[in-house]
């Protein structure tokens, strides 16, 4: 009964096709063009064969003859199906138009559903209306209006419509779906939703079958843990969770900002870099900093950071913040640090400033008595007033940064200056390290050593530390003639305006001195060595000097036999020209 039908079917429409002026087998007819009207030829390829129907109807009148099919009705045009309750084929003009549980099956690649189509055979374009659902077998289009065109595997929707691709929807007011490529542009009020965060733009192409979203247009990205990323170009494979962000992109959220000209992403790993102009902002009101570099990169796992490309930190303070540049800069966790190795965690004790009487040399007075001799003096079982101790490490707070700097290392702030081959410092003792023959300035004085420790109090210079070979330098006015402190070891105190005001200098100190009177006029030059040697500053410059133990030297005359070359300690280099001048200087190389 059922082939018996089909027949008769078939039948039916080769009449009408006769109607036409087609012959069975043959091309189907040629609809010639009126007026300018170009003209639209039913070929082989696009004529619409019907395949089943459950009943057939013929309407015909004066200008229009049409076919009408109910029940499990089968069209073919090529390789496209096309399913329906019902539907009337117009042979003339070769359209369709369906009825009830409309289906297109695009060469098995896309499955369209629908209540309503209308269908233009020649032009191969569809209509589609109410509760419409396209689906490629990776995703589903759901849309209450969609045109589909056969030949480019193109559908569009002007009115809203919803993509869901596994755990991915996305929301749009207008869309283009292509079939060939799987490839979804979603326009206007664009939002994608996803499991671990949101994508807001009014511009995004996506692809279902690798699932990358591509941005072009401004966009907003979301996580659910409060990150925010602001993008105009760039692309998010969800599969992979990697991104790569161009044209200034910026990622934030509550402890930090990043800004740069291009962004990678890797968040499975946990992985990011930041190339060209990439400023990293901490919003830590206690520990926070920049950090600047033509390249960045961070481990969000290890919560670490590495600068390369003229890097540069700055240590942000109320008045006087330090700018820090390196070959290489690098941050990370105290705490995670301590798991590898241990910190020496060195606590000053208070310095006794007093003076001892009987062991004081003032050098206002010998600059009264410049052809005095000075003789020895001897403080038995003398105590260096500075010592530095190590106690127990208490517990450390998570969120301590520590930084290292690594080759060519340079120092500002409005205070001091420094410059080094190597540089770490950690926020839970405020402590800065040089290594490697670094250079300090502080106002007047150079110091320098083969170690430096800076202590910081309140984010300001609160002492000094110098390790082995420690000179201390300072250049007296305009002259050519420099006041020197010489020792195994320096320490010093600043006062609350970043000047020295109180020094030592332990284990064969040694130390010269321009006497001046109050006229400035040189006196002469006070030559001394002993076991400690401390120097009392005021606005920078050395007022009293006190020597302890073993006491050795005079005054010598400025002219005569008195050669200042001779007198310059050993280790004596005056290197202001590497002296950072202004912050300038630290990303210029002068």
């Amino acid at each position: 009964m059922a082939a018996a039908l089909k027949r008769y079917l078939i039948l039916g429409c080769m009449l009408v096709a006769c109607m036409a002026q087609a012959q069975p087998g043959k091309q189907p007819p040629v609809v010639k063009p009126k007026d300018t009207i170009k003209a639209k030829v039913i070929t082989q390829e696009n004529f619409l064969y019907i395949l089943a129907a459950d009943k057939q109807y013929l309407q015909k009148s004066d200008t229009n003859q049409l076919v009408s099919y109910a029940g499990h009705v089968k069209v073919r045009q090529g390789k496209t199906l096309f399913y329906a309750d019902s539907a009337i084929i117009n042979p003339i003009l070769n359209t369709l138009e369906s009825f009830g549980n409309v289906h297109i099956n695009d060469a098995d690649s896309v499955h369209i559903y629908a209540q309503y189509l209308r269908y233009m055979g020649i032009d191969k374009k569809a209509l589609l209306t109410k509760k419409v659902r396209l689906t490629d077998g990776k995703s589903t289009l759901t849309t209450e209006n969609l045109t589909y065109d056969v030949n480019l595997k193109l559908g569009t929707y002007l009115y809203g419509g919803k993509v869901v691709n596994k755990k991915t929807t996305l929301t749009s007011t207008e869309g283009n779906y292509y079939g060939d490529t799987k490839d979804i542009y979603f326009y206007k009020n664009v939002l994608l939703v996803q499991p671990d965060g949101t994508i807001k733009t009014d511009s995004l192409q996506y692809n279902t079958t690798n699932e990358v979203s591509t941005f072009i247009s401004p966009t907003v990205i979301k996580d659910k843990k409060g990150l925010t990323i602001k993008t105009r170009e760039g692309f998010y494979d969800i599969k992979k969770k990697i991104a790569n962000l161009y044209k200034r992109s910026i990622i934030e959220d509550s402890t930090f900002s990043i800004t740069a000209d291009e962004i990678a992403i890797d968040s499975l790993n946990g992985l990011s870099e930041f190339r060209g102009n990439a400023v990293y902002r901490s919003k830590d009101k206690e520990q926070g900093f920049d950090m600047i570099a033509n390249n960045i990169k961070t481990n969000n796992k290890r919560s670490t950071i590495m600068a390369t490309q003229i890097p540069l930190l700055i240590i942000k303070q109320a008045r006087d913040s330090i700018f820090i540049t390196a070959d290489t800069l690098f941050s990370g966790r105290v705490i995670d640090l301590l798991k590898i190795k241990k910190i020496p965690n060195v606590r000053p004790v208070p310095v006794d400033t007093s003076i001892k009487k009987g062991a004081l040399k003032d050098t206002a007075k010998i600059a009264t008595a410049a052809k005095s001799t000075i003789k020895k003096s001897a403080t038995k079982n003398a105590v260096d007033s500075v010592k530095i101790k190590t106690a127990p490490t208490p517990p450390v707070d998570s969120t301590l940064k520590y930084f290292e700097a690594y080759h060519h290392v340079k120092i500002f702030s409005d205070s001091l200056q420094a410059v080094g081959d190597s540089l770490f410092f950690s926020g839970s003792d405020s402590v800065f390290r040089l290594f490697n023959q670094p250079i300090l300035w502080a106002q007047e004085n150079q110091i320098n050593g083969d170690t430096i420790y800076l202590f910081l109090k309140n984010k300001r210079p609160e002492r000094l530390y110098v390790f082995e070979n420690a000179l201390s330098i300072s250049k007296v006015d305009s002259s050519n003639y420099f006041n020197q402190v010489r020792g195994n070891s320096i320490n010093a105190l600043f006062d609350t305006t970043g000047q020295v005001h109180f020094l030592t200098a332990k284990g064969s100190a040694e130390n010269i001195y321009y006497a001046q009177d109050e006229q400035k006029g040189f006196v002469g030059v006070n030559k001394n060595s002993c076991d400690l040697i401390e120097i009392t500053f005021t606005d920078g410059k050395p007022k009293r000097v006190k020597f302890i133990n073993n006491l050795e030297g005079g005054l010598l005359p400025m002219r005569g036999k008195t050669n200042h070359e001779d007198l310059k300690l050993k280790s004596f280099n005056w290197q202001d020209t590497l002296r950072p001048k202004s912050k300038f200087d630290l990303l210029t190389g002068n």
